[in-house]
């Protein structure tokens, strides 16, 4: 497989398009006040599943062929990638099945199970996570769908920012999360065969800079020990992503656990939606760089908005 294409982006979009939302762009004259500049928030947290994952999952499942598809289609995943794995599956009427850390947030285990997937519980790391896909697919024979470093996983994801600059012309920064690197490099690719001019930036919490520090060092440094409360960025980049991320991301911007959840106070009060930790990593770059982002135009990504309410407390406060 090759670098996605403006052509295979804007075929994955016609693929797709009949299985999610085309998601809105939300903006707060409160939270342009505040900051001094103007915010655009491609709101996909309204997205199927409640996150964007839905996209490049539905891209990756519907190219596959019926060969590919007779056993099913298996991965690894924290929580989004496995319920828009599994709806997708379900939507072709096939077999999914996930391999979830048990530390999993319970609204997304509950999720993945009400989409169909099978799901196989695994320490809370990424070599239990390998280790454990490893088993199942040499039980299922199922065919792989890697989160984040996959192609077509990538076209998928690029659809959303394809959407943004169909509607929003001038930007002068696109800020997109960042954990694997399939948001961000469907982001980038898309700004660059979409946009006019705009420079895409990186959100990442501090306590799980890894691709911050390969961003500057010029080779993949692996994720160790994250903690953060945005659970969906504690993977590292992967080796699809990270060409991409480097010849078309503009930097990347670290923001701590405090700013995180303000960032989500302000967007729940403000803006009356609601969006998980990883997507309020976003708004927190423009908290911790006000300066920098002063009377610019700017379209922030909402990621997710899969918020396990039972641990509200401890995310919020």
């Amino acid at each position: 497989m090759i670098t996605p294409t403006k052509k295979s982006i804007e075929q994955a979009h016609i693929r797709i398009e009949k299985h999610i939302h085309r998601t809105p762009i939300m903006s707060s004259q409160q939270l342009d006040k505040l900051f001094a500049c103007n915010m655009f928030f491609k709101c996909e947290n309204f997205q199927k599943v409640g996150a964007f994952k839905s996209r490049g999952a539905v891209n990756a499942v519907f190219s596959l062929d019926e060969k590919q598809l007779q056993n099913g289609v298996c991965t690894h995943s924290s929580g989004n990638h496995a319920q828009a794995l599994s709806r997708a599956a379900q939507i072709k009427n096939v077999a999914a099945y996930i391999v979830m850390p048990k530390n999993a947030p319970k609204v997304k285990v509950n999720a993945v199970k009400d989409y169909g997937g099978i799901i196989h519980f695994c320490e809370a790391n990424l070599e239990a996570r390998e280790s454990e896909l490893k088993k199942v697919i040499s039980k299922t024979k199922a065919t792989e769908i890697h989160p984040y470093d996959n192609y077509k996983i990538i076209e998928g994801q690029a659809t959303a920012t394809k959407e943004l600059l169909s509607d929003l012309d001038n930007l002068d920064y696109i800020i997109a999360p960042v954990g694997g690197g399939g948001l961000l490099a469907g982001t980038a690719l898309a700004n660059h065969y979409f946009g006019n001019n705009a420079k895409v930036i990186a959100a990442e919490p501090k306590n799980a800079d890894d691709a911050f520090h390969s961003f500057k060092a010029g080779y993949i440094i692996p994720s160790e020990d994250p903690n953060t409360i945005a659970d969906g960025l504690l993977t590292s980049l992967g080796e699809r992503n990270f060409p991409i991320i480097r010849e078309h991301v503009s930097q990347i911007i670290t923001v701590n656990e405090r700013s995180i959840k303000t960032a989500m106070h302000l967007i729940w009060e403000r803006m009356k939606i609601i969006i998980e930790p990883s997507s309020a990593v976003v708004l927190a770059a423009i908290i911790e760089n006000q300066e920098f982002f002063k009377n610019k135009k700017i379209a922030l990504i909402l990621s997710g908005g899969n918020v396990d309410l039972e641990n509200i407390h401890e995310i919020l406060f």
